[in-house]
């Protein structure tokens, strides 16, 4: 497998909804313990949400695996805290079975949630796949998760099942 390079080009500043910016990037293998600490650091409520199970930190070979990723095939974009650098966001897609298509995660840190920032990295990430040459992007979210459901809503994701707890969501891009 050939990784690719770093895509500096992707460095920038996302706009939010009061007019401040946050620092945004993709990761990098070095993230890690940034990663551990963004991922430790989110309300019980927010970490089930985002993994679908009550995990209290992510597992060595999982923070390797979310942080150490080909760049031309899957994408992770960090927000960062504008003093102290520290994550507060995370969206990234991952590729699916068959290449056409990749899944969609994204959370925001507690203290950040409700200033526009999972709508200012969603929308970066969207221009991402589709630069990426991806034609679907779907995820599953909690049917109880709302504010997700409603920002995926606000950019157009379909739902395309539910099964109990869970909804599925693809937007053609």
């Amino acid at each position: 497998m050939v990784l690719h390079a770093y895509p500096s080009k992707l460095e920038g500043k996302l706009l939010l909804r009061d007019g401040s910016t946050v620092p945004v990037r993709p990761i990098k293998p070095e993230d890690e313990p940034l990663a551990k600490r963004f991922v430790s650091g989110l309300s019980q409520n927010s970490r089930y949400q985002r993994f679908l199970n009550q995990m209290k930190e992510l597992p060595p070979p999982l923070l390797a695996r979310f942080t150490h990723i080909d760049y031309d095939r899957e994408m992770a974009l960090v927000a960062l805290a504008p003093e102290g650098g520290e994550f507060i966001g995370v969206a990234r897609y991952a590729p699916n079975a068959g290449g056409s298509s990749a899944e969609f995660a994204l959370t925001v840190t507690d203290a950040w949630q409700g200033r526009g920032l999972g709508h200012a990295l969603l929308e970066k990430l969207l221009a991402c796949a589709r630069a990426a040459g991806y034609q679907v992007l779907d995820g599953t979210i909690l049917a109880d998760n709302s504010d997700m459901l409603e920002l995926v809503t606000q950019f157009g994701f379909a739902r395309t099942g539910h099964d109990g707890d869970t909804v599925s969501v693809a937007l053609k891009l």
